[in-house]
């Protein structure tokens, strides 16, 4: 099964705090911009949870 992601990309400030949550998921490109994997197996649930706790601007969600 899996889960869907979705960062508000005019909210997200690139600060990288979902990197160290859940870094298969949330990477910071050469230029310190996000990048992101949109969908991602359901085991990773836990992480990317946490990445959305974390994120100082509320930039990340998760769809249904």
């Amino acid at each position: 099964m899996t889960i869907k992601i979705e960062v508000d990309m005019t909210k997200c400030q690139h600060y990288g705090q979902c990197v160290f949550e859940a870094p298969d998921i949330f990477r910071l490109n050469a230029d310190d911009k996000l990048e992101y994997t949109a969908e991602a197996d359901d085991s990773e649930l836990a992480n990317v949870e946490a990445a959305i706790d974390v994120c100082p601007m509320q930039a990340i969600s998760l769809v249904k």
